[in-house]
């Protein structure tokens, strides 16, 4: 048969579409920058016709009243990754969160562990042989179509057309919908000067030739932006931004010395602008892959010299970071943290990562912290810590003692709360009596 025939006989309007979604049943929802808003108002649109319906996605962007309280009993929401649009009513109860590396999502698909029953996505306009492209967004979402019963796409014609392991033809697809509107955008944040003097510290740390990870906020765009003379970076990671694409322009990322996918950017997703869009629209130096190869641990580990830099919100005095919660309350997740940490850790010439400012809330509380606060979820242990970096300077606590951790955290701790972190040490007999420190 005929693909166009087939693309045509797929094609309906977005109610339409939605109907093929029944109670009990669970639904995949696109992330990032390929939210699908069009399906996802569809379905909210039958919210009070269905029953205990569950929404299964990572960081989606736009609004989601799936998860308000009017569609209690008839939608829940699980996050494998919490965005700003969710986190209210996970605190509320309302929808629930599950701490997973990403890496590990797609094996509950494929196992059985977590089967969808339908897929809600965004794809680009077919080519000339009837495949479309994922896009701006492959993650989970390629396995996730591969393994449900409805398979529900936008076809949006503004999506751009990325090259790897971003294809489906049109005959796996249930039913079509066809948009063009622009996709969501993350558009970058301005970073600040602490933001500016963390990079700056962990740009110290990375030499030519380096494999890069980076995850997402203001300071992996200010590291991109304190590494213009440095030569032949690579990429590998799970997500990129707007920052790389003056770095490929000034010809800093070649890729060039690359030991896994030389020449290539391997990543999962962009967050990123409608100018990042068009740039990796056709561009084969970009290759999209899922998140179960780009996280792999043993894949990253390949990269010689990979650097991984990531956030945080608290460390404790004895390493222990918190990433996912502030206290009892989730925030975000586990991400591709940990996979990329252990990774580069075993990487040849590897640089494990966690950068954060040395405060919050305006300077008034320390993120090097004397404990995790009661019911905060370690993400990456301990033993797992190299480098912690803020805007004080970069601590190396791998294989070190714990008075030794204490010692090098309390160093590039905010000065005005190292006397506090250094009492706690003591007490807590991590570290000896010392002289009292002097606030600056």
């Amino acid at each position: 048969m005929n693909w166009e025939l087939e693309y045509r006989s797929r094609c309906m309007d977005a109610a339409e579409a939605l109907k093929l979604v029944r109670s009990g049943e669970r639904v995949w929802i696109h992330s990032g920058c390929a939210t699908p808003r069009v399906l996802i108002d569809a379905l909210v649109a039958r919210g009070h016709e269905l029953n205990d319906v569950e929404i299964v996605h990572m960081k989606t962007l736009g609004l989601t009243a799936y998860t308000d309280p009017e569609f209690e009993g008839h939608f829940r929401h699980r996050g494998l990754f919490l965005g700003d649009n969710v986190r209210t009513a996970v605190a509320e109860g309302r929808a629930d969160y599950t701490p997973i590396l990403l890496s590990e999502i797609e094996a509950l698909f494929t196992s059985g562990n977590l089967p969808l029953d339908v897929v809600l996505m965004q794809v680009s306009r077919p080519d000339a042989h009837g495949y479309v492209s994922l896009g701006t967004t492959v993650d989970c979402t390629l396995t996730a179509a591969r393994s449900a019963r409805v398979v529900i796409a936008e076809v949006n014609d503004r999506m751009p057309r990325t090259h790897g392991e971003t294809n489906l033809h049109v005959n796996h697809f249930t039913a079509l919908v066809e948009t063009s509107y622009q996709p969501y955008e993350m558009l970058p944040l301005p970073y600040t000067e602490i933001h500016r003097k963390i990079a700056e510290n962990v740009a110290s740390l990375i030499t030519d030739g380096a494999t890069l990870q980076l995850g997402i906020g203001q300071i992996p765009d200010a590291v991109l932006g304190c590494l213009g003379d440095r030569r032949d970076l690579g990429i590998h990671t799970e997500m990129c931004s707007d920052g790389v694409i003056d770095l490929i322009e000034s010809g800093v990322l070649t890729g060039e010395r690359k030991t896994v996918h030389r020449g290539k950017i391997l990543l999962s997703f962009v967050l990123g602008s409608k100018k990042l869009f068009d740039y990796i629209h056709e561009n084969p130096s970009f290759e999209f892959r899922p998140i179960k190869y780009t996280n792999d641990p043993f894949v990253i580990a390949r990269n010689d010299n990979m650097v991984a830099i990531n956030s945080a919100l608290q460390v404790d005095l004895t390493g222990q970071v918190c990433s996912d919660s502030i206290g009892t309350r989730p925030f975000s997740g586990f991400g591709g943290q940990l996979d990329f940490m252990r990774g580069a850790a075993r990487s040849k010439g590897g640089i494990p990562v966690i950068a954060l400012p040395s405060t919050a809330k305006n300077g008034t509380i320390s993120r090097i912290a004397c404990m995790l606060e009661p019911g905060a979820g370690v993400v990456t242990s301990r033993a797992d810590v190299h480098y912690v970096v803020t805007e004080h300077g970069v601590a190396y606590l791998h294989g070190k003692t714990l008075r030794e951790r204490a010692e090098a955290l309390i160093a590039v701790a905010e000065p005005c709360f190292r006397q506090e972190l250094q009492d706690f040490a003591e007490r807590s007999n991590y570290m000896g009596k010392r002289p009292s420190v002097v606030c600056v």
